[in-house]
């Protein structure tokens, strides 16, 4: 394979859509390991001043706080939305809050909050 120039790459990713590209980067982050965060340069607004670099929430916490009055049919979303027993899962149900799905992205996060509500169940996203 030959190699490309900077330039040739350049050219190669001034095609690709920017779903694309988000895709691109995120297998090159899992492949090599780094983080493609941009680098942030801040100047102190005054004596003492720290700036902070913000970031966006990728991961979340799906978070059972209450069981509601269909107790069972909560339990049955839980053992979809996770790979527990039936006795682990009516555990789970029982000690609520506690967290049904942890670190997943947002799109999951909302999906496991929606099956749940739509049992009967009280959540909260973190």
């Amino acid at each position: 394979m030959a190699k490309l120039s900077q330039e040739d790459l350049l050219a190669q990713f001034e095609e690709l859509t920017l779903i694309e590209l988000s895709e691109f980067v995120k297998a090159f982050e899992e492949k090599f390991d780094v983080t493609a965060a941009a680098a942030v340069a801040a100047a102190p607004a005054g004596p003492g001043a720290v700036a902070e670099a913000v970031e966006e929430q990728d991961e979340f916490d799906v978070v059972l706080t209450g069981a509601g009055d269909k107790k069972i049919q909560v339990i049955k979303v839980v053992r979809e939305l996770t790979s527990l027993g039936l006795k682990e899962a009516k555990d789970l149900v029982d000690g609520a809050p506690k967290p049904v799905l942890e670190k997943v992205d947002k799109a999951a996060a909302e999906k496991a909050a929606e099956s749940l509500k739509g049992a009967g169940a009280s959540v909260e996203v973190k």
